[in-house]
């Protein structure tokens, strides 16, 4: 049996006929044709009072959109979000996009260009260093990018799909991490939260993090979002409103078009992330992450995770991506590096933490990519391709999307 797996840009075909293979294939939904046109509709009815309710003229307005770690449809939804304010009397000169960056790299202006379309002209990038404080949560305060502090009305577009702390993204989470201060990143972030038994992937309800997100959401913004959840034919859905209604909504959405059931007991799962994840390592090895981490871990102990990655950028440009790799990097081993981080870690580190605590029970192998030396400083593997790191005869499972797959 062969399978494509997503690739950069394109896919890899996998064929391992020497192996038992089970495919994983959520059972999808009908996407939508017209994001723009499913945008209107959804402001037209949102979850709470109308975007027409809360702007006006003299208003100054930010708008919160994601960056190129997230395949949002930034420049459809922000033609919408615009012309409304337009309609209502904001100038469009009054807007500010800011890109929520959290701790990745800022985006270039070409990156900007091409997500942002003729609304370019309006965004800047974020700097976690330059945020202000507009509360606190549990002591801990929270900053956001100054143009979104002194707001008059903050809006915020977002992607509700899978998320391994936050149950699924979206929400208030593009303002209060993507806009945000290290300082309630590094709490959110923490050993502390992330060992929390309600912090999982798909887990919206009775979720530390997600409820923290939101509370912190009320001092931050947004004030209205307006969201999509996608799944591997495209766009599924789009909901527009008061933030944790429509987390909600989207994610209803996402399991149903997403969720599989599998059995236990797999010797390998060869896991797909593809563009824009599989840009960088600190991005790709979500596909690990969520497969181990998720509601339903379906590989026996020793078993491992092998996810095709390109990773043009290597392990990442970013300040996160940098922390995540001097972790790994100078650790010796997995047991004795997640027992460190125990302690605390700065912001950033977290996803080094979470893979750790993976690489306690199963090996990860990143094959396809152009800079192997770099998973190998990682406690990882590296190997040219998937074949090649699965072992012959064995129990494979592929998830071509890992990242929009729930195993239960």
């Amino acid at each position: 049996m062969t399978v494509d797996v997503p690739l950069g840009d394109g896919t890899v075909a996998v064929d391992l006929p020497d192996s038992d293979v089970t495919v994983a294939e959520p059972p999808g939904s009908e996407p939508v044709e017209d994001v723009r046109a499913a945008a209107a509709t959804a402001l037209d009815s949102p979850l709470g009072p109308p975007l027409s309710a809360r702007a006006r003229d003299g208003l100054d307005v930010a708008i919160v959109v994601t960056d190129v770690t997230r395949a949002t449809p930034d420049e459809a939804l922000l033609d919408v979000l615009l012309e409304r304010l337009v309609s209502a009397g904001v100038e469009r000169e009054e807007v500010t996009v800011v890109v929520g960056l959290g701790l990745h790299r800022p985006m270039t202006d070409e990156e900007l260009e091409t997500a942002l379309g003729p609304h370019a002209d309006l965004a800047v990038n974020h700097d976690p260093d330059a945020a202000v404080r507009v509360g606190a949560v549990d002591d801990v305060p929270i900053l956001v990018h100054p143009a979104v502090a002194t707001a008059d009305l903050v809006l915020s577009t977002g992607m509700v799909e899978p998320h391994q702390y936050a149950g699924f993204s979206g929400g208030a989470k593009t303002v209060v991490i993507g806009a945000g201060g290290e300082p309630f990143i590094r709490y959110t972030h923490g050993p502390g939260m992330l060992s929390r038994p309600g912090v999982r992937l798909g887990r919206v309800e009775d979720n530390p993090f997600r409820a923290a997100i939101d509370e912190a959401g009320t001092f931050a913004g947004p004030d209205f979002c307006l969201n999509v959840t996608h799944g591997p034919d495209g766009i599924l859905g789009v909901a527009a409103g008061n933030p944790g209604a429509v987390v909600d909504r989207l994610a209803g959405v996402a399991r149903d078009a997403l969720a599989v059931e599998v059995e236990d007991d797999y010797e390998a799962v060869v896991a797909g992330v593809g563009a824009p994840k599989d840009a960088n390592l600190y991005q790709a090895t979500r596909a690990a992450t969520y497969v181990a981490l998720g509601a339903h871990n379906p590989l026996r102990v020793g078993g491992r995770i092998v996810v095709p990655a390109a990773l043009p950028e290597g392990v990442g440009e970013g300040t996160g991506e940098q922390r995540f790799y001097e972790w790994l990097s100078s650790a010796s081993d997995a047991p004795s590096l997640y027992e460190e981080m125990q302690d605390g870690y700065e912001a950033g580190a977290q996803r080094a933490f979470v893979v750790a605590r993976v690489l306690r029970d199963h090996e990860i192998w990143i094959t396809n990519s152009d800079h192997p030396e770099v998973v190998e400083d990682c406690l990882m593997h590296p190997d040219d391709d998937v074949a090649d790191a699965v072992e012959s005869g064995s129990d494979v499972l592929v998830v071509p999307d890992a990242l929009n797959t729930l195993l239960v």
